[in-house]
Formats: structure tokens, sequence, C-alpha cells
């Protein structure tokens, strides 16, 4: 469980999809825990993962924090109202859809070869800025509410309207991930569904992969995230699609 913590971190500092491996590990470690526990304890991990990975990004990566803060805002807010949606409406209504979309963005990045290799972050109008705070909004609503893909939606989010490359797309992705996995947290704890020394555990480890995981990213560049970006939306794809699949037949 520890060493899945830790790759989650890894992997999720880089380009996201840290649920992928923390999330079915949690599942299969404690299978007779009820799912709202297990998606708490997560979110208490996954917290000190990303936000470990936005402190190491810190120390070279210039975070523009004057755009990232009414974002955060923005995701923090959606992702506690996501959560919140859980009870009223079942996830697996738009489970069918993940996969769609995610083929999707690979799709659009593979067809985009120079995409994301060039930092030129765009000066938007109020128009525009209030646009691209309603798809953040949007993004970390289904954060809350559901997840898988989260960080892929997020990092394309970053290149193709904010102009950065892969490298400061991933900061970015991470800085909006703080936020949701703190709205979404607040409404676990506020429930009671946290495993508070198991997620605590699972953090320090988180935590470390993180900060392995951003080095990582920093020292390789926007070429090497882009291919691991690439990898791992195949692998949320396939999975994904696996798990929809019972739904559709």
């Amino acid at each position: 469980m520890l060493g899945a913590a830790f790759s989650a971190g890894f992997i999720d500092a880089i380009v996201g999809g840290g649920g992928l491996i923390q999330v079915p590990a949690l599942f299969a470690a404690y299978p007779t825990q009820a799912p709202p526990l297990l998606l708490g304890t997560n979110k208490l991990g996954s917290i000190c993962g990303t936000g470990s990975a936005v402190l190491r990004y810190s120390r070279v990566v210039r975070i523009p924090w004057r755009v990232l803060l009414p974002a955060c805002a923005v995701a923090f807010l959606a992702a506690l109202g996501g959560a919140g949606l859980v009870s009223a409406v079942s996830p697996a209504l738009f489970r069918p859809l993940v996969p769609i979309m995610l083929t999707l963005v690979l799709t659009y990045v593979l067809w985009n070869k120079d995409l994301g290799t060039r930092h030129a972050p765009v000066i938007f109008s109020r128009a525009q800025n209030l646009t691209a705070l309603a798809a953040i909004g949007g993004i970390g609503l289904y954060d809350g509410f559901f997840g898988p893909g989260t960080g892929s939606f997020l990092m394309l989010l970053f290149i193709r309207v904010y102009g950065f490359d892969f490298l400061h797309a991933s900061m970015g992705a991470r800085t909006i991930n703080v936020a949701t996995n703190a709205g979404a947290l607040l409404f676990f704890g506020i429930r009671g569904d946290i495993h508070w020394a198991l997620g605590m555990l699972l953090g320090a480890c988180n935590a470390v992969g993180s900060i392995l995981g951003a080095h990582t990213a920093i020292r390789r560049g926007s070429q090497f995230v882009r291919a691991v970006f690439i990898a791992i939306v195949i692998a949320l794809i396939v999975k994904t699609g696996a798990d929809a699949w019972p739904l559709a037949h």
C-alpha cells in the first residue's frame, strides 16, 4: 500500500493520474471499508503529494500566482460542490463518457506535435479570463464528483488556453489539484469519512514520491513530460474504458 502511494505521488507530480494507482490499491487492501471512507482517506494522502509537488516546482519554475490563485479559489469551491453531488447523483452515469473525452484529449495532443513545446503565457481579456475560470470550475466540479482524468484535462487547458508548455502546465495542474483535493477533503472531513492515521501515512509516502516526480520533470523538461502525459492518458483510456464496459453491456 505504501509503495502504491509512493508510485502514485511520483506519477501524479509529473502529469497527474496517480489515482490510477492509489485508489485501486486502497480498495484492494481494505475491501470491507465503506467507499466514502476510502475516498476521503485517498484525498488526504493526495493533497500531501500535490502540495509537496507544488513546493518543489516553486523552487525552479516561476509560479504565476496572480493567475492561479483565483483559479484555485474557483476550483476549491467547485470541488466542494462536486463532492456534495455524490450523494445525489451516481458518478456511474458519467463513467462511459470519460474514455471518450480522454481519447479526444489524446488525439488532439498527438495531432498537434508542437503543442506545449513553447512557454508563451497568454494575456487574457476579462471575458476570456472568466471563460477560463469557468472551465477550471467545471473540471474542479468533476474532480470532486468523480475524478479520473482530471490532471489530463487541466494540463490540456493550461497548454491550449493559457499558452503554457508541458512543464509549466504540469505545475499549474498540480496547483489546481491542491485546491480540488482541499475542497473534496473538507467535505469528507465534515462527514467523518477520513481515516486520519492511514491518510497521513499515505500522505508521507505520496509526498516523497511527488518531490522525486517533480524533480524528474524539472530535470528532464517538457518533452519528457509530454511523453509521460501521453502514456498516462492511454492508461487512463484503458482503465476507464474497462470500468465503463460492463455498464454499456
